[in-house]
């Protein structure tokens, strides 16, 4: 199972600008589709964006063209640069490894802590 530890961030003011790191352990990193989702307080945990071993990226619609996903499998690690930040950004954001069936992506089943995101108005 991938061991996924994210950071980055933190309090920051509407319009404003940050960028998450997850790192990984293990030589599983650079063979893995990668995912990030976030969870709103009260709200089920979201798709957010994901990248492929080819460093294909895709978004869900709410974070197109403000948010990008990027990897350096040399650093073992997946960044997510979020811009033009909103309070409907607000919630905690992980990171987890994805298998793909089809046109469905399923991530793995252990989570990390998360890193906390609030998007002040």
């Amino acid at each position: 199972q991938a061991r996924l530890v994210e950071s980055g961030g933190g309090l920051v003011q509407a319009g404003g600008s940050l960028r998450l790191s997850c790192v990984a352990s293990g030589s599983w990193f650079s063979s893995a589709l990668i995912g990030w989702y976030r969870r709103a307080p009260g709200e089920q945990r979201e798709w957010v964006a994901r990248i492929t071993t080819a460093g294909i990226a895709d978004y869900a619609d709410s974070v197109k063209g403000r948010f990008t996903i990027s990897r350096d499998n040399a650093k073992n690690t997946v960044y997510l640069e979020m811009n033009d930040l909103k309070p409907e950004d607000t919630g905690v954001y992980y990171c987890n490894a994805l298998s793909r069936r089809g046109s469905i992506y399923y991530p793995q089943e252990q989570w990390g802590q998360g890193t906390q995101v609030s998007v002040s108005s």
